[in-house]
């Protein structure tokens, strides 16, 4: 734990500015890797510099010494501070224990916003008896992604039911995810798509490593990421007479079985593994990176890399298409070995002119949709919103004469 709820100095929020209520906002997850925690590092850089009082509730057993060091480097915008509990990936008995904890973390800090993150944040957020507080929902992709058709996928979706009931506002971060909701849970009219942003420094391009990898893989090393029909690619391509090394930078739960696959096809000795590390070394050190993933909602890894005038292969899932825009027909189909050595082929035997041309409209693109200062703007619109729409019962409820409603929410600090 790096700071209980009893450590915050301050039990008042910062005062107003420019006629706009500053709000106690705790953001709850799971995981502090990955792009879910880039996307809530972000907005609490955000909420911090807008005058908002944030915390942060996540998981103790995820991330090791970086994730240690990473909200260690976050604390100084955290003026409600860190907690870190223990929480399963999975459904577990143990969540009661949790939601009973956040619970009462969220009324030490007197939290006007509980915004819950990923599958087991945003059930968390919205299950916690947060008396009052808006409860917000940014899904990442979670549950909506897991296994359509499946019965733990029909189960979670029944869990989603349940809890719409209980959200103020849902953050979704591409239109194919909050399409997810409406196919599988329902209509709502408290749904927003807020992009995922990316900062303008992000936009200069990489100097490349000498000797770089032909291929470069960033991002978690589990079989639904795509990485099994990666390798199958890349050993049509070797059967093709291409010399190509893979560099895999990530950690995960599916290493050991992706080492295995690797050497099964004869890959041992061109593939590379190395640990999580900034994205913008990990590219520089290859020539194109792929994208292979089953599943996806609006990736930061093909956020980042279109903005760094990265050359790129990725699959035709989730809000990927949303990213390349006018481009997708330039997307693979997922789990299609053969389709993915061609587009990796096409790439690398590309001009050097057409390749620049090309990756210059993408980063263009990227530019022009998804801007950080815009995702933070609208995460706090959305907060508003629902904070009006909890108030307005109350309101109509008091000019009718009818008396006051069942639950009154409280009024935000100001």
């Amino acid at each position: 734990m790096i700071a209980s709820a009893l450590d915050v100095d301050s039990p008042e929020g910062p005062a107003e500015a420019g006629g706009e209520p500053r709000r106690r906002i705790l953001h709850v997850f799971r995981a502090p890797v990955g792009g879910l925690f880039r996307h809530v590092s972000d907005l609490v850089r955000l909420q911090a510099a807008a005058g908002h009082a944030v915390g942060i509730l996540c998981d103790s057993t995820t991330g090791g010494e970086r994730a240690e060091r990473a909200l260690a480097d976050l604390a100084p915008n955290l003026c409600l501070g860190v907690v870190r509990i223990p929480m399963r990936r999975n459904p577990h008995p143990s969540d009661l224990a949790a939601i009973w904890h956040l619970s009462r973390h969220a009324a030490v800090l007197g939290a006007e916003v509980v915004h819950g993150h990923g599958a087991k944040g945003g059930a968390y957020a919205r299950l916690a008896l947060a008396s009052g507080a808006i409860r917000a929902y940014t899904p990442h992709g979670g549950s909506y992604n897991y296994k359509p058709g499946h019965p733990l996928h029909r189960l979670y979706m029944s869990v989603e039911r349940l809890l719409a009931s209980r959200t103020d506002v849902f953050l979704f971060e591409s239109a194919y995810v909050a399409g997810r909701h409406r196919l599988y849970v329902g209509e709502t009219t408290r749904a927003r798509v807020v992009y995922n942003g990316i900062d303008p420094a992000e936009f200069e391009p990489i100097t490349r490593a000498a000797d770089p990898c032909d291929l470069v893989y960033v991002g978690e090393l589990r079989a639904a990421k795509g990485i099994p029909t990666l390798l199958d690619a890349l050993h049509r391509l070797r059967e093709q007479g291409r010399s190509l090394r893979l560099l895999m930078v990530g950690s995960g739960p599916d290493a050991e079985e992706i080492a295995a696959h690797a050497a099964q096809l004869g890959l041992a000795d061109v593939v590379t593994y190395e640990p999580p590390q900034p994205i913008r070394a990990a590219l520089a050190r290859g020539r194109v990176m792929v994208v292979p993933s089953f599943a996806e909602s609006l990736p930061y890894v093909v956020l980042e890399a279109a903005a760094a005038r990265q050359p790129l292969v990725a699959t035709d899932v989730g809000g990927i298409p949303e990213i390349f825009g006018a481009a997708a027909h330039e997307l693979v189909p997922p789990r299609d070995a053969e389709a993915l050595a061609s587009a990796i082929a096409g790439v690398l035997d590309e001009t050097e002119e057409a390749r620049s041309v090309r990756i210059g409209r993408l980063a263009e693109t990227v530019q022009a949709r998804f801007s950080l200062q815009r995702m933070g703007a609208e995460v706090l619109a959305g907060y508003a919103a629902a904070a009006s729409a909890k108030l307005r019962p109350v309101r109509e409820s008091a000019l009718s004469g009818t008396g006051a409603a069942t639950s009154v929410p409280l009024p935000l600090r100001r």
